[in-house]
């Protein structure tokens, strides 16, 4: 039997507000439904085996410009609250031999090394703000997201990009923007234009005067193995786009998460301070159990593609990795999946991706939660949520998967006072 598509899609809130819902709708739908994303539909893939088979399978393309009708006829246009998801012009919208060479390009410059580099800094910078939290009166209320989620990545995504502190807050409210799925298109256009604008002005001054940057490596770096190309200057901005978004919005969520996790789980906690459990344990459970990004748009069927229970992606078809369902799903992790646990011994997860699109800047997330954990827990061993677990609001995305505050008592040792 030939099930081309469900009668109805699933329609992805907007909000973020019905993701665990949608979660078990995905799981019981099979290896892959039909899903209208704020008006795009799309096959979200969220069973495991399907999904790795799915990301490893030449028949699945990135490029819209090449394998999306819908995206070349101009069904989906600037209309679309999403479409710089899609018509970004780097590795991240990148097939075949393009992808090969733009993802060649930026591991010039992301070298494990360069990230090596950085973690004296990530120390420095998790003291710094710990020690400011530690300033907080007793019974006061911090809203760890904004002392440290959310400082930390973006000032060593900032060190690493060579980008002026003084456009920080400027540069968090657009890249906020890029993830959040309740813009109208308008807004969102707007907010595109607005981001375009700080990367122009990021490679302007870099170009004027270089530095010891990604940012200034990207615009000299030349492909070497192949035809001794550069980026053009819409892959450079396209790819500065994707390394600074994809690398602060995505750690804020993992820091912010694993926390959640852990003064909601006081039982795991205690198995990391009594040694059955390192922070890495931590960190890989964190990142199965709530995956920073729970969808990622998008990929094309080049041609029709039999999946199992019968059902077909046509070509030409979009498809939705859901990440997060699939880290969370009973045919990976059987009875215990929506458990918390870091003990676990397959902490199995996609929160970085599979395949050729394996996500570049992965060592670099978890060398600053592994920073910032055990230094927070070890300052601050009696934090507690401030409020009920249910009570924190989703970040407005069905995208991302964070808090908008997570507001803690900090309540630290008499002796950090």
């Amino acid at each position: 039997m030939d099930r081309t598509a469900p009668a109805l899609p699933l329609v992805l809130d907007p909000t973020g507000r019905a993701r665990l819902a949608e979660e078990t709708a995905l799981h019981a739908a099979g290896p892959a439904t039909l899903v209208d994303i704020l008006g795009v539909t799309a096959w979200s893939v969220s069973d495991p085996s399907t999904l790795k088979d799915l990301l490893n399978d030449p028949r699945v393309s990135k490029d819209p410009r090449q394998h999306w009708p819908a995206f070349i006829n101009g069904e989906v246009t600037e209309k679309w609250p999403l479409a710089l998801w899609v018509g970004v012009d780097n590795m991240f919208t990148a097939a075949g031999d393009n992808h090969r060479r733009l993802r060649r390009l930026v591991s010039k410059a992301f070298t494990a090394r360069r990230t090596n580099e950085m973690v004296p800094r990530i120390e420095q910078l998790t003291t710094h703000l710990i020690d400011k939290m530690a300033q907080t009166p007793p019974g006061e209320t911090v809203d760890l997201r904004e002392a440290l989620a959310f400082p930390l990545p973006i000032q060593v995504i900032g060190d690493l990009m060579g980008l002026p502190e003084e456009s920080s807050p400027r540069f968090r409210h657009v890249v906020d923007g890029v993830f959040d799925t309740t813009l109208t298109t308008q807004e969102a256009a707007d907010n595109t234009m607005a981001l375009y604008g700080i990367l122009t002005e990021l490679v302007t001054a870099k170009r004027t005067t270089p530095g010891e940057d990604l940012t200034s490596a990207l615009i000299n770096i030349r492909d070497d193995e192949g035809d001794g190309s550069v980026l053009d200057e819409k892959e450079l901005l396209d790819t500065l786009l994707l390394v600074i978004s994809a690398g602060y919005e995505t750690t804020v969520t993992l820091l912010d998460q694993a926390v959640t996790a852990l003064l909601t789980h006081p039982d795991q906690l205690a198995h990391v301070h009594a040694g059955r459990a390192s922070w890495d344990d931590v960190i890989e459970e964190s990142l199965r159990y709530a995956a920073p990004i729970s969808h990622l748009p998008l990929r094309y069927a080049v041609e029709d593609i039999d999946l199992p229970d019968g059902i077909v992606i046509r070509q030409g078809e979009a498809i939705l990795a859901s990440y997060g369902a699939a880290g969370r799903h009973p045919h990976l992790h059987g009875a215990t999946a929506t458990t918390f646990d870091v003990t676990r011994q397959d902490k199995q997860h996609f929160s970085f991706g599979h395949g050729a699109h394996f996500c570049l800047g992965a060592p670099l997330a978890r060398a600053e939660a592994r920073a910032a954990l055990p230094a927070l827990f070890d300052r601050f061993p009696d934090m507690t949520l401030a409020v009920r677990a249910e009570e924190l609001e989703p970040v407005p995305s069905l995208l991302v998967n964070g808090h908008r505050t997570l507001p803690v008592h900090l309540q630290p040792r008499a002796d950090t006072r």
